[in-house]
């Protein structure tokens, strides 16, 4: 039989409880926060100590990274994964220096016209620096032969022979048709020439008989004359039917003397070039191509009349003459003979145009038009015969990055197509240039996630980047670890050009360090954001006037980034503080606790208390989960309220049935709930529930907990109690105040200092419990109690209060059962 409590019955711990003496369980200030000695430092400022030139504690990352660049087989490419601010694309890069600095330049790479197919350019290699004289050497060939050809053409040798060939022509067609002519004045037929043709006509004496005098000659005669006519018109039509040969003769005879002329000029235009490229075979077979094209087209270089500068006589602006776009060099990559070591290129638009390159075109009337010149190279390009970088996410975002690395990759060539080539059901005309062969290391960067995500998603990942250099987020925080720490900040300070750190202002840095670290046993390797700390706190000393970076400056620094992200924490705060949020921080009650959550926005992250509120009643032993119930709640926190509902299967009442019903919920929560981070805070006000013992309202609680009533580490433990703590602190601390933490949490603790002034101050406690019996106790201030050896536990302590709650609820159940048994019976 069950009797209901009043308000301020529920609120005070049942008569006859068993209290215990808790205060003495809080932590000790000095485990709260760890604490760097300036003096301990050995020097004044950062002015004394020597630059690490490298990063500390990555050893495996670093022979990883040895390793992937000293193997030049085509698949071992680079994975370099690891939080954003780690310095691994630094320490890469630093590492790739020196490395390429001892390999051989790469050749050089020019497209080229194909005389015999323009739409396939020819691919050729060329030692440095060779590139660009082949490139200006045609153009100036070019510049000579405008001038050179038409001179040559005007020339009075060019002249007199072609007047020749001219006459020989005109004196052959003249020939035959004196022939003709004379032939037909013997027979009284004469040969005109009107404004439609050749005519001819009967003559008599010499004159040319009229058509009406004609008419009146006998038929016979007028037939004889009509015979001859036709038969001399016959043999005017032979004469006629052989000019189409004789004219195609005379261009022939037209054309052979031009490529003479032609071959000259070009000849001596070319001289010289050929024999600067004669040790190349690729280039002498273009040479000669371009020859035979030049003289075969000499007319491109005559009647250019008003394009020549009436000044010098030299034709203006080659390269941009569409004519003599044909005989330009396209320059893809070009080394100078003074580089020296491999590239070292990074690409940060690594698009499929910007990595293999691409084909541009130019609108002329109305039309796309394209040719060699118009092919852009890319980073593949640039970086062939050394080391590209690339940041994975980009690549994987970029429309047809992936793909086309990988296509390049495997072909162990460069081609340049379009990536949509084989989506479109049109095809169109494009170029076709020659491959080019590819020897490039690749490096990517990208975080954990990313890797394991493609090394599960993509086949062909694991085949071309073998190597995984795995930068870590943190090191050991031990003496030597920390002497190297201060070298590395003194890098910074070199790298950036600052004022040095003192000591002071190296303490506080190695302390934030620990802080970024998440854990007082281990210092942050996030080498990104170290240096913007330093780099902000520089200017903090330079406002202030200060010679050297001291620990007010860092301060400043870290609280002010602090200061320009924390806007929604402040209006979290203050939603609680204004009692808009119910959270209590003083007081007792049944079935409430104060739970502690994070939110993470961006890089910053806040501690948020939570009230959690559990209800128990008779029931058939199910635990509600409210979150879970309106899909609110996240698998794990699903996971933790199982685990909960095993914890109290297992310990109480183990022989009669678990007989409640529960329900548990985080109040004034609109969001969802994912984590069990606060399972053994559920469990904590479930307990209390079931045992009608109050909780303290002035602690909060986080920890996850197992079947067996272990409280297990969460994460962000700083960020909770310090969350806890403002809210305290806003409404006034009273010295009862605190949060509980599980045990295994202790070394993670790097806490503010004002939160550590306040519990030396005796005004806050943090407690650590390792479980849940220890938790409970100093929540409610009632002894938990273990089972006897007669398997009971102890009268008034909490947990026989539990279980005589479950077995009574069972022998409800029980009762309950058989009264309706009992009128079922009667009633049939």
């Amino acid at each position: 039989m069950f009797f209901k409590r009043s308000q301020d019955e529920h609120d005070k711990a049942p008569e006859g409880t068993k209290t215990v003496d808790v205060s003495e369980r809080a932590l000790a200030p000095e485990l709260l926060r760890y604490k760097a000695d300036p003096a301990s430092l050995g020097f004044a400022s950062t002015a004394e100590l020597e630059p690490t030139s490298g990063l500390i504690g990555q050893d495996r990352a670093l022979k990883a990274i040895e390793l992937g660049v000293n193997i030049r087989q085509h698949d071992f490419n680079l994975f370099v994964l690891g939080p954003p601010s780690s310095g691994k694309s630094t320490a890469v890069r630093s590492f790739l220096a020196s490395k390429a600095a001892s390999e051989p330049v790469p050749p050089s790479w020019v497209y080229v016209n194909n005389f015999i197919d323009p739409n396939k350019p020819h691919a050729i290699s060329l030692p440095n620096g060779r590139c660009a004289r082949l490139a200006d050497g045609m153009v100036n060939i070019i510049d000579e032969l405008r001038t050179a050809i038409p001179a040559m053409f005007e020339s009075d040798e060019y002249e007199s022979r072609r007047r020749a060939i001219d006459e020989e022509f005109r004196a052959g067609q003249e020939e035959a048709f004196e022939e003709l002519t004379e032939k037909a004045k013997q027979q009284n037929i004469a040969v005109l020439r009107t404004p439609t043709g050749i005519a001819m006509a009967p003559t008599t004496d010499g004159k040319v008989i009229k058509p009406e005098v004609f008419n009146t000659l006998p038929e016979a005669v007028r037939k004889e004359i009509e015979d001859k006519i036709e038969a001399m018109q016959g043999e005017l039509g032979e004469i006629i039917q052989q000019v189409p040969k004789l004219q195609k003769e005379h261009r022939s005879r037209l054309r052979a003397l031009n490529e003479e002329v032609a071959e000259v000029a070009v000849g001596q235009a070319l001289d010289d070039i050929i024999k600067q490229f004669a040790d190349l075979d690729e280039v002498a077979d273009y040479l000669k191509a371009a020859r035979d094209d030049l003289i075969r087209n000499v007319g491109l270089f005559l009647g250019e009349g008003e394009e020549e500068n009436a000044i010098v006589n030299q034709p203006v602006n080659t390269t941009r003459d569409d004519r003599f776009r044909r005989y330009m060099v396209n320059v893809v990559v070009s080394h100078d003979e003074r580089e020296a070591g491999a590239p070292i290129v990074e690409e940060l638009n690594p698009s499929h145009g910007h990595l293999v390159g691409r084909v541009e075109f130019l609108a002329r009337m109305g039309a796309l038009m394209t040719d060699f010149l118009l092919i852009k190279g890319g980073a593949l390009h640039r970086a062939n015969g050394g080391y590209l970088l690339i940041d994975a996410r980009k690549l994987l975002t970029l429309p047809f990055g992936w793909e086309s690395l990988k296509r390049a990759l495997k072909r162990h060539s460069i081609v340049i197509e379009s990536p949509t080539e084989g989506m479109s059901a049109i095809s169109t005309q494009s170029l076709d240039p020659d491959p080019i062969p590819l020897n490039v290391k690749v490096v990517l960067f990208g975080d954990r996630q990313l890797y394991y995500l493609l090394s599960g998603a993509d086949p062909d990942f694991a085949r071309l980047f073998k190597i995984q250099a795995d930068f870590d987020e943190t090191i050991d925080r031990t003496p030597d670890n920390a002497k190297d720490y201060t070298r590395l900040i003194a890098s910074i300070v070199h790298t950036h050009k600052l004022k040095p750190v003192d000591a002071s202002g190296v303490a506080r840095l190695i302390e934030r360090g620990v802080r970024l670290a998440n854990d007082n046993r281990k210092l942050s390797l996030e080498i990104g954001k170290l240096a913007d700390i330093v780099r902000e706190a520089d200017y903090w000393a330079e406002a202030e006037g200060h010679a050297t970076i001291s620990e007010a400056d860092v301060t400043k620094a870290i609280r002010e980034q602090i200061r320009r992200t924390d806007r929604l924490r402040e209006k979290s705060q203050e939603g609680i503080v204004r009692d808009i949020m119910l959270i209590d921080t003083s007081g007792a009650k049944v079935g409430q606790i104060n739970g502690l959550s994070v939110l993470a926005l961006g890089d910053f992250a806040f501690g948020k208390p939570t009230r959690i509120t559990a209800r128990v009643r008779l029931g058939a032993g199910r635990v509600t989960d409210i979150e879970r119930e309106v899909e609110l709640g996240g698998a794990l926190h699903s996971k933790g309220i199982m685990i909960l509902w095993g914890f109290l299967a297992g310990r109480y009442a183990q022989e009669v049935p678990l007989s409640l019903a529960a329900s548990l919920v985080f109040e004034q929560s609109y969001g969802g709930v994912d984590g069990d981070s606060a399972s053994s805070t559920e469990l904590y006000a479930l307990l209390s529930a079931l045992s009608e013992v109050p909780i303290r309202q002035s602690l909060a609680v986080t920890g996850s907990v197992n079947q067996f009533g272990q409280v297990q580490a969460i994460g962000s433990v700083n960020e909770k109690i310090e969350g806890f703590f403002d809210i305290c602190n806003e409404r006034g601390l009273t010295g009862e105040q605190g949060v509980l933490i599980p045990r295994a949490n202790e070394q993670h603790l790097m806490l503010r200092d004002d939160v550590v002034a306040a519990v030396r101050d005796g005004k806050f406690s943090v407690y650590s419990v390792a479980t849940i019996d220890e938790g409970i106790e100093i929540l409610t201030s009632v002894a938990a109690g273990e089972r006897g050896d007669d398997g009971q536990f102890p009268q008034g302590t909490l947990n026989h209060l539990v279980e005589q709650k479950l077995i009574g609820f069972a022998g409800a159940r029980k009762s309950f059962g058989k009264s309706q048994a009992d009128d079922g019976n009667l009633t049939s």
